[in-house]
């Protein structure tokens, strides 16, 4: 019983790995040295009931940056009255299609993506503010039935 359990988390880690993408960048030289490092964190809607994971890594001397967006749907949180036993939703990794950083202003473009909970194409933009080693901001997916669905999102670089 303990291998199986074992092998289950290993199975749920591995599937919620994001997949890489390269990111093109379009910013003044400055800006791309500001945004330069591993930079890791978190987004969430709860208007959605999604959230995820993201991981962005940009070398000096690029313009481009590697990294992806995970997101956990809605039905990878326990149901109500089930005592914290739940089935695992698939993490779905999705890609950034651009960044643009100018002074401390980071904006940017997902690829559109399938939501798993409306069987709908969504295009989600976001907008960010980088203040040392921190990156805060907002985004909206459009595409969705009843409208926009908004959100917040925070990365930190790794040191």
């Amino acid at each position: 019983m303990r291998t199986a359990l074992l092998l289950l988390a290993a199975a749920v880690l591995a599937a919620c790995q994001p997949r890489t993408s390269v990111v093109p960048l379009v910013a003044s030289p400055e800006s791309l040295a500001a945004l330069v490092g591993e930079w890791q964190g978190d987004y969430e809607s709860p208007a959605a009931g999604r959230s995820g994971s993201i991981v962005l890594t940009l070398r000096a001397g690029s313009d481009s940056a590697i990294g992806d967006v995970v997101m956990v749907p809605r039905s990878a949180s326990p149901a109500a009255g089930s005592a914290g036993v739940h089935s695992p939703a698939p993490a779905t990794p999705l890609s950034i299609a651009f960044v643009r950083a100018s002074g401390d202003s980071v904006t940017g473009r997902m690829q559109p993506y399938e939501s798993p909970d409306c069987d709908c194409r969504l295009t989600t933009t976001f907008a960010g503010r980088l203040d040392g080693d921190r990156i805060t901001g907002t985004f909206v997916a459009h595409g969705a039935p009843g409208g926009p669905q908004a959100g917040t999102w925070r990365v930190s670089r790794k040191r």
